[in-house]
């Protein structure tokens, strides 16, 4: 090499050690670790703006909602409702072993740590970064915190969010706190939100009655709940899933949260298989709804409010008994209806509530075909007339009000009447002359008789002669809304509306001596977290005397004996030694039916109401809308649908089922016996007056009660088609020369109405 060549070799290297020596000037050891503590410094004041800006948000609104459980009056459910299928639990009542499950699965630090795993955390932001997506290692307040106040989208910044709200909430929240938000927030497959809902669907217990091993199972369902549910996974993932149960457990002896021993006797709980969510179909949508009425009217909350769930509303609903009133629904009116042959038993729609009398608890009911095809519950629509079921209504009124008649005579059982059809009534101020059923005249009868045997004409003269302020009051106090109803004589036709529920309500006034029974279809009612709702009291104060309230029930109990019930009631199967009282009612057009009766332990109103099911021209060649109210005549392949007809049927059916041990009434008072009275030799002759009673000097006949039946000439069932008003009554219209007069109070006769409540031997003193 020649002396030039060395002369620029050397420059060479000397320009490569200037530059050498200027990258270690520039990066020197020092420079870097003053580099990365200004880094950290910067990050640190960073997280420390961070800290000081984001603060712990409001939960969020899809992880508060709950669902809405409903249970029977047994406490087993019924059913659960809302968006979300969750129902949280406090803590403790989870078991302990079963919550050191979760911390055992997710969080073995849990109790120590300070609420984030910074090397978690710090992984997952890499990834995020990286685009690997989601990356567990979170803690149980982290997964809590995402749950509850934040949303599930993996970016950066949420992931800062939750990494400072987690620190915050570990600071200001129990871990008991934490655990319970996070165990009720945690999403468990099968539609399931929350351990409660989760233990149902797969174990089909409550929370409380989980054991180690189901918590286990649970708690390793939360790291993949859809390839873990063993009802739907594959081999692989049953598999993991009894991988991860093993490990859960295996953590817990290790941290000594369970004995080693406990450990080699645990079995793999194998879950349960999947079943629909319990919903509200069939009957249980119109309970539901009657439930929730009543909570919302007692706590004045909204709709809105409530829906939002956390309510647990246990009815006052027998599980049993339910079954029992739709089975007889079923077998006694829609197994004998063809809606595909006979278009008209479409329009057919059944109603009925069934009350305890002692307690107000409403143990059955039916509100129709389902809200799939019916929404309106029919045990709670008031558009339909009570028709003849309102007459016991009038003689409450005038034996609570000790009511004359025109000629100033104590109105009893046993008072006569002019039964003549569409006879004007007398001293009112409104002209009124009711027909009777079939347009029959039946001259002086009995009160008794005329309740037997539904007389419209009777009932109109009653209600002008106590005053029908006076009728329409006493309505209102034995549970009718009067509100705004004029208190004319055609009331007395039960030509307002009322619904079965408000007619159980009454007769079971009747049934309890006049002591007010507002059905109460809520046992109780508690919001989470809430003090439970007061629900108002079912049983309420006298509002008519014992006495009157008891010789209603007495005179009632001879509609079934002797009258318009007797065929579908008094004869029915497993009522034969049973006591009963109640009433048939069949409204203007044939357009409702009724029959509500009453045992001493139970009663029940069943009503059936003509709807049109589709739209249609009608014989007057008007148009029908779906849903106006039409006749039910011709509904069921027959004529007339009366009250003594199906609606007695699925009365009788369902009390001889439901009724146990048969009952007598207790009754006081001295109206005698419901018994039809025998002839009286010195009975007053036909006369037109309103009403008739033989003179007080008269001494009342000793004579037995008669042995023989009424003189009916056909049942009361099938009566034909006749007047708009009133009731399906039996046999011509009475002689009244032997109409039977009033009587003392008699013996209970052999036959018929041996059944009838004799109140010389069950009237109460004192």
């Amino acid at each position: 090499m020649g002396r030039a060549d060395a002369r620029r070799a050397q420059r060479r290297g000397s320009r490569r050690a200037e530059k050498s020596g200027g990258i270690r000037r520039l990066f020197t050891w020092r420079k870097l670790l003053g580099t990365a503590f200004g880094v950290c410094l910067l990050g640190m004041g960073a997280f420390a703006v961070l800290y000081m800006m984001v603060s712990v948000p409001e939960g969020n609104a899809q992880a508060k909602l709950q669902s809405n459980i409903y249970k029977y009056s047994d406490g087993t459910l019924m059913a659960r409702t809302g968006e979300v299928n969750r129902e949280i639990v406090d803590l403790a009542q989870v078991p302990k072993e079963v919550q050191m499950t979760f911390v055992a699965a997710e969080n073995k630090s849990f109790y120590q740590d300070q609420g984030v795993d910074f090397k978690g955390t710090a992984r997952g932001l890499l990834n995020t970064v990286s685009g690997k997506g989601k990356q567990g290692g979170s803690t149980i307040t982290q997964q809590y915190v995402k749950n509850y106040y934040l949303d599930q989208d993996q970016t950066v910044t949420r992931k800062l969010k939750e990494l400072v709200i987690s620190l915050k909430v570990d600071q200001k929240r129990s871990k008991s706190e934490i655990l319970a938000g996070y165990i009720n927030t945690s999403y468990y497959g099968r539609g399931a939100y929350g351990i409660q809902a989760a233990a149902q669907a797969y174990y089909n217990k409550d929370a409380k009655d989980l054991d180690v091993a189901e918590g286990a199972y649970l708690a390793a369902l939360l790291q993949a709940p859809s390839q873990y549910d063993w009802a739907v996974a594959g081999p692989k993932g049953k598999a993991l899933v009894k991988e991860r149960w093993n490990y859960v457990l295996d953590n817990m002896v290790e941290e000594k949260w369970l004995d080693s021993g406990e450990r080699q006797k645990q079995t793999f709980p194998y879950p349960k298989d999947p079943k629909p969510l319990n919903g509200a179909a069939g009957q249980k949508g119109y309970i539901v709804d009657a439930a929730r009425d009543a909570v919302l009217k007692e706590t004045g909350i909204s709709r809105e409010q409530f829906d939002l769930g956390g309510w647990t509303v246990t009815v006052n609903i027998d599980k049993k008994q339910q079954q029992k009133l739709e089975k007889s629904v079923e077998t006694k009116l829609i197994d004998k209806l063809d809606t595909k042959q006979r278009k008209l038993d479409q329009d057919i729609q059944a109603g009925a509530v069934s009350v305890d009398p002692k307690t107000g608890a409403v143990i059955a009911l039916y509100g129709g075909r389902g809200q799939s095809e019916h929404w309106t519950s029919n045990a709670g629509r008031r558009d339909y007339q009570p028709a003849s079921t309102f007459k016991p209504v009038i003689l409450a009124a005038a034996l609570d009000q000790e009511s004359v008649t025109q000629e100033d005579q104590r109105i009893t059982a046993n008072t006569r009447y002019d039964g003549t059809s569409k006879r004007p009534v007398e001293g009112s101020d409104q002209a009124f002359a009711p027909e009777n059923e079939d347009d029959r005249d039946y001259g002086p009868v009995t009160v008794q008789t005329a309740m037997n045997k539904s007389i419209n004409s009777v009932f109109a003269q009653m209600g002008v002669d106590v005053g029908m302020d006076k009728v329409m009051q006493t309505a209102g106090k034995l549970g009718m809304d009067v509100e705004g109803l004029p208190a004319v004589p055609a009331q007395t036709l039960g030509s307002m509306g009322a619904s079965p529920m408000e007619m159980a309500g009454i007769y079971a006034t009747l049934d309890n001596h006049g002591k007010k029974v507002t059905p109460q279809i809520v046992k109780s009612a508690v919001h989470q977290g809430d003090d439970p709702v007061q629900m108002p009291d079912a049983i309420g104060d006298q509002v008519i005397s014992r006495q009157a309230a008891d010789s209603v029930t007495s005179v009632l109990t001879g509609v079934v004996d002797d009258g318009t019930a007797q065929g579908s009631v008094r004869n029915a199967e497993g009522l034969t030694d049973q006591q009963i009282a109640g009433k048939t009612g069949t409204s203007d057009d044939n357009k409702s039916a009724w029959f509500t009766g009453y045992t001493p332990d139970l009663v029940t109103s069943v009503g059936l109401f003509g709807e049109a099911a589709y739209p249609r021209t009608g014989d007057d060649g008007k148009k029908v809308q779906k849903g106006a109210q039409v006749t039910l005549k011709g509904a069921g392949g027959g004529g007339r649908v009366n009250g003594g007809g199906f609606p007695a049927e699925i009365w009788a059916d369902f009390t001889a089922k439901a009724m146990g041990e048969p009952s007598k009434f207790v009754l006081d008072t001295d109206m005698g016996a419901a018994v039809t009275p025998p002839p009286d030799t010195s009975s007053p002759s036909a006369t037109t007056s309103p009403s008739e009673k033989a003179s007080p000097s008269e001494e009342p006949t000793t004579d037995a009660p008669t042995s023989e039946p009424p003189t009916d000439t056909e049942s009361p069932v099938t009566t034909p088609p006749a007047s708009p008003t009133g009731d399906p009554t039996s046999g011509p219209p009475t002689d009244p020369a032997t109409e039977p007069g009033p009587t003392a109070t008699g013996d209970v006769p052999v036959k018929p109405g041996e059944n009838r409540p004799d109140n010389k031997d069950n009237a109460l003193t004192g």
